[in-house]
């Protein structure tokens, strides 16, 4: 198994410091280096420990040397892409750290600027927490196993004005929804 503890920690701008300050309790810089190189024992309780001090799931920080992972080598910069000093693994959709359920949304008409075929990945959040998501995009259960989709523009109380992508649309109000899902990711296909 490889460790991606180096990968992940220098993805999220994390020291060795930092990260093992981050740690519940608090580790040494030395003992979070031994992990990375394999130098110590990578046990259950260092992941879950690691994990939690980088927010991300557990088993994100060991893959098996067989499976591929997506790398990134590039990055796309002002005067156009340029090549990075080494590759390193890519954080998935699914490794987002966070509180919350992630969903996804499926679209299959055009709305707005979504495309047939586009993937939204959303976060679940309480309904105290909807402040958060005023002026993004987000996904509200509503009456009837329904949904509203759109621009979260208003909230006053238990009422929610989404105002739907696309042109001429009128805001829909959602009253007692209970919980709103806040668009993190567009997945989108060439």
């Amino acid at each position: 198994m490889i460790n991606r503890i180096r990968d992940i920690r220098k993805q999220k701008g994390m020291t060795l410091a930092d990260l093992a300050e981050a740690c519940d309790p608090p580790t040494t810089p030395q003992t979070v280096g031994r992990l990375e190189t394999g130098m110590r024992n990578l046990s259950l309780k260092w992941m879950e420990r690691i994990a939690a001090a980088l927010d991300v799931e557990a088993d994100m920080l060991v893959r098996s040397e067989r499976a591929g992972h997506p790398q990134i080598v590039a990055k796309l910069a002002k005067d156009g892409a340029e090549a990075l000093s080494r590759t390193r693994d890519a954080i998935l959709s699914t490794d987002l750290g966070g509180d919350g359920a992630l969903m996804v949304l499926d679209v299959d008409y055009p709305h707005g600027e979504y495309r047939p075929g586009d993937q939204l990945w959303l976060r679940q959040l309480d309904l105290e927490d909807a402040g958060r998501a005023i002026n993004r995009d987000v996904l509200v259960p509503k009456k009837g196993g329904r949904f509203a989709f759109g621009r979260l523009i208003d909230r006053r109380g238990e009422l929610l004005g989404i105002l739907p992508p696309g042109q001429g649309q009128k805001q829909d109000v959602i009253k007692d929804a209970p919980w709103i899902a806040v668009a993190e990711m567009l997945v989108r296909t060439l």
